[in-house]
């Protein structure tokens, strides 16, 4: 029965990755990675990391990504981080957008830290 009611959040999931995937792009976001979080976290389906080049470039890229997302009906976002735009965070429900300026991606290394290769202890706490 699980896997019945996982299977219509999936599919709502979908469309919402493939918008934040291509707004992410348009806005010339660099090393976009997506981690799957089913399994490991009850706080979100997928995980997406980017970075931009400067403190603008990151608070331009998590605006037009609001924006876009607003316009194609998601609701309840909530955005932390702005306007110093070293990290933000764009929590979409299904969907966490975390977006660095590379120095600070490279700092805090959260990748490495929900990977399938991260300590299980570390993911539980």
């Amino acid at each position: 029965m699980a896997k019945a009611s996982a299977a219509p959040k999936r599919a709502k999931e979908a469309p919402l990755l493939k918008t934040v995937l291509a707004q992410l792009e348009d806005a010339k976001a660099e090393n976009i990675v997506t981690i799957d979080l089913n399994g490991k976290a009850a706080l979100a389906d997928r995980m997406v990391i980017a970075s931009g080049r400067s403190n603008r470039h990151v608070g331009a890229i998590a605006d037009q990504l609001a924006v876009k997302l607003k316009e194609a009906g998601q609701r309840d976002l909530k955005i932390e981080g702005l306007p110093h735009a070293d990290w933000v965070l764009v929590d979409a429900g299904d969907v966490i957008v975390h977006i660095f300026r590379p120095e600070v991606r490279s700092f805090y290394n959260i990748e490495k830290l929900w990977s399938d290769q991260a300590p299980d202890e570390l993911l539980a706490s």
